[in-house]
């Protein structure tokens, strides 16, 4: 599947505000859309677009923290920069409690906003990586039998073929053909990577 290129949204309520930050971020390379408000936005958006999002505090209607909740509830993991005004830290805060990748306290410095767009798209693209690698393992373990995923597990639990054997009730041998099995379809070069595999995909704690 082609990954698509990753754009900058603005979502802010002041014509001026969004006009020159969307000059600034096209001057600078980077693709850019813009939206009027919240609203405007989360009816276009998915959650498939790579990028990051410059996002206004105060915006009438819903604001930028109600469309940070939107969108983490729609489990949309895109890095959002607020833009706030003086005064707004305690919101500030309150969005990086809400999982916000940055904040941006007006008037800012140009390079410094292109600074801080460059590191939440890095981590985007981060982020989005292990997804795919966190899929593509899931992928894997759906491929296995149930022996085999029951032989999986007890040896990521740091069992010895052995052990496994007596614990399933089989042969040593047999243990050894499911083992061979497993690291053939999980694609896995050691028992370390298997074990790497399997904390990708556990859930959390």
């Amino acid at each position: 599947m082609k990954e698509l290129p990753q754009t900058v949204f603005v979502v802010d309520d002041d014509d001026a505000v969004r006009n020159s930050l969307r000059l600034l971020l096209k001057s600078a390379g980077f693709s850019t859309e813009v939206a009027a408000s919240a609203q405007e936005f989360l009816s276009t958006y998915d959650a498939a677009q790579p990028g990051c999002l410059l996002l206004d505090v105060h915006m009438p209607g819903m604001t930028g923290l109600e469309m940070q909740h939107q969108l983490n509830v729609r489990g949309a993991a895109i890095p959002v920069i607020f833009i706030t005004g003086h005064g707004d830290i305690p919101m500030a805060v309150e969005a990086m409690q809400h999982g916000a990748f940055d904040f941006l306290q007006k008037p800012f410095r140009d390079q410094e906003l292109l600074d801080r767009v460059q590191r939440a798209l890095t981590r985007d693209t981060e982020y989005r990586a292990r997804l795919r690698q966190t899929e593509r393992i899931r992928e894997r373990l759906a491929s296995l039998s149930p022996r085999e995923r029951e032989v999986l597990d007890l040896v990521t639990q740091g069992k010895a073929n052995k052990m496994v054997a007596g614990d399933l009730g089989v042969s040593q041998r047999t243990v050894e053909i499911h083992r061979a099995h497993v690291m053939q379809k999980m694609e896995a070069g050691s028992l370390a990577e298997l074990v790497r595999m399997m904390m990708a995909v556990a859930p959390p704690q």
